[in-house]
């Protein structure tokens, strides 16, 4: 039986200890089939597809339709590639995507009346 990982060991940082973690998981397939659901096994398999195609030179439209997967997700593929390390739309959007920026009047368009209206069968009525 191997011996357990220690669950909090002061000389390792939490990376490390993922690192470890990882790799044990990696090494029993029933721990791991255990651990992930169906979905998450589609997820993660479906990455590794693109990632082979993009590596074998197949264009992104092709793999799209080949696996029915949005452009835009085999384009995110591809830079994580190069980067090497995923992230997930919500991480990225903790740093990466831009904020939008609210100017006050500036950036909210005008209302076509300054009256108050009133949804009706027929349509909007503008009542003074």
């Amino acid at each position: 039986m191997p011996s357990p990982l220690p669950l909090k060991n002061l000389s390792l940082s939490h990376k490390e200890l993922e690192r470890m973690y990882w790799k044990k998981i990696l090494k029993s397939e029933k721990l791991f089939d255990s651990l992930i659901t169906s979905s998450e096994r589609h997820n993660i398999v479906m990455r590794a597809a693109v990632a082979e195609l993009v590596d074998s030179g197949m264009g992104t439209r092709q793999i799209s339709r080949e696996l029915s997967i949005s452009r835009q997700t085999i384009s995110n593929i591809k830079r994580i590639t190069k980067e090497s390390a995923y992230k997930s739309y919500r991480e990225r959007g903790k740093t990466e995507r831009r904020k939008k920026a609210y100017n006050g009047n500036s950036s909210q368009k005008k209302k076509e009346h300054d009256q108050h209206y009133r949804q009706t069968k027929y349509g909007k009525v503008y009542l003074p």
